[in-house]
């Protein structure tokens, strides 16, 4: 399987992009600059388009440490607070680390008896199909997500420009010229951002 692309941020103040890469640079460079914009900065997760917050508390060198202290946690995304174990317990050693994520599933017994009965037993099964229908996907997936992410990240920065609702139908329709092209007028932050959320740049 190809790795996994590494997660980046991008912040906004107003319709400027001020920051764009892993989410303790971003992080760093809202804390250097929160001082000198008169605005609002929002900071967006590029993989789902939606604006996060961040906990700015403390010296560079306190966000520097609690954002590696999350990296290596594997749990670099919405926002800085840690999220414990819903029993409270500390998170044991082992697979997490791997990257493997326990959660629950529900199925009728005959599909847990069939899960049984495969190599490997039920977990392994389980991650060969989604294995396999990743791969006869086709991107359709990806392409819906990526098609959300900017929708998400169009709502909460652009939802006041003109053609803003053109631009959305050219979106969710794939009509990439039309898409690009209804927003020619738009701050080029706003636009360039958008078109790479969208996948098509």
């Amino acid at each position: 399987m190809p790795e996994e692309p590494m997660r980046t941020f991008t912040v906004f103040a107003g319709v400027r992009r001020l920051a764009s890469g892993r989410l303790i640079d971003v992080a760093l460079a809202v804390k250097a600059r929160a001082a000198e914009e008169g605005g609002p900065i929002l900071t967006f997760d590029d993989r789902s388009g939606s604006v996060i917050d961040l906990d700015l508390r403390g010296t560079e060198a306190d966000i520097t440490a609690r954002f590696a202290e999350l990296a290596n946690a594997g749990d670099a995304t919405s926002n800085v607070e840690s999220r414990p174990d819903p029993d409270g317990a500390p998170r044991s050693r082992g697979r997490p680390k791997l990257g493997v994520i326990a959660r629950e599933v529900t199925l009728l017994p005959r599909q847990w008896e069939w899960l049984a009965s495969q190599p490997g037993g039920a977990s392994q099964a389980l991650r060969r199909l989604v294995d396999e229908a990743r791969r006869a996907d086709g991107g359709r997936t990806g392409m819906k997500a990526a098609r959300e992410a900017a929708y998400r990240f169009l709502s909460a920065l652009a939802g006041d420009l003109p053609g803003f609702e053109e631009v959305i139908r050219a979106l969710f329709a794939g009509d990439t010229d039309g898409f690009a092209e209804r927003m020619t007028a738009w701050p080029p932050d706003i636009r360039d951002h958008a078109l790479k959320l969208a996948a098509l740049t």
